[in-house]
């Protein structure tokens, strides 16, 4: 059973939250398009620093992060897909209000963070029995587009990103049966401006897109350069988007169709290895609609 074109055009949203990857390997056709609204949040009070992990978040205690994103893809032809995203951001700790009073911080953060834009092309298709194999290539920019600050000392624990513009390009290889059943391995390296450590970007999911529903789950890892410091380690001044981040996360996506043109989207995710990373464990949902 092939994969009906109304579910392959809800697939897209899963890669846009929960720190996976920014692209997918399905692909839409041409005329194609889909607009996804969603909302992730994620919490934790628990941050893997180097050599161990510490409880409770410095100054702030515990951090809850919540984003309202725009996500639209559109197939500019058969082979090739325009992906944008805009995503708003707040930022919430949660530090007593003496610690506020005497160091002059607040515990929330928010606004519009980075305008990414992708483009996702089809290399390769080689049919395998019933079932088939796609080589795609991506790459795409993401950079700041909110008036947000990054370079706060302490206060910067709560910011809503880096101010960093970003170059990223992937290598996507997916293997799919006739049934729905599908496997999809993707390997990418980030370029990074304001002193943000460049990153090496894989991910690894297994998943059942079929005529009812779709589900998948989900390892995905980010390794920084050497080139950043640790927090509060040799090196370390204060400024948290130098900072050497690495992590490893889990989770799973699901969609549910209501109707031919619209369907639900949600997913769980939780981050189990890291460094310089809050262990944090997120949750979203959200409207998809294709045309």
């Amino acid at each position: 059973m092939r994969i009906p074109l109304l579910i392959i055009s809800f697939l897209v949203v899963v890669s846009n939250c929960m720190a996976q990857s920014p692209v997918s390997g399905f692909l839409k056709k041409k005329g194609e398009g889909s607009v996804v609204i969603s909302q992730f949040r994620e919490s934790y009070e628990k941050v893997f620093l180097v050599p161990t992990e510490i409880d409770g978040v410095p100054v702030f205690n515990d951090v809850a992060i919540t984003s309202t994103s725009l996500y639209a893809e559109y197939g500019l032809s058969d082979r090739f897909n325009l992906i944008v995203n805009l995503p708003y951001i707040k930022s919430e700790g949660n530090a007593s209000q003496a610690v506020l009073e005497n160091n002059g911080f607040e515990n929330t953060r928010s606004g519009i963070q980075d305008l990414k834009i992708y483009g996702k092309y089809s290399l390769l298709t080689k049919e395998m029995g019933s079932s088939k194999f796609d080589l795609l290539g991506a790459a795409g920019l993401e950079t700041p587009l909110g008036n947000y600050s990054a370079d706060e000392g302490l206060q910067s624990i709560i910011a809503i990103g880096n101010r960093s513009t970003r170059f990223s390009a992937f290598g996507i290889g997916q293997f799919s049966t006739e049934s729905g059943l599908f496997a999809t391995g993707q390997l990418g390296y980030s370029l990074r401006s304001n002193q943000v450590p460049n990153a090496l970007l894989s991910e690894f999911k297994l998943g059942y897109a079929g005529s009812a529903f779709y589900v998948d789950a989900f390892v995905a890892s980010q390794l920084s350069d050497k080139s950043g410091v640790d927090i509060l380690g040799e090196g370390f001044t204060g400024f948290f988007p130098a900072t050497r981040v690495n992590f490893t996360r889990i989770g799973a996506n699901v969609y549910v169709p209501l109707a031919k043109f619209a369907g639900l989207v949600g997913g769980v995710s939780s981050v189990v290895a890291g460094r310089n990373i809050g262990n944090s464990v997120g949750f979203y949902g959200g409207l998809a609609f294709s045309f």
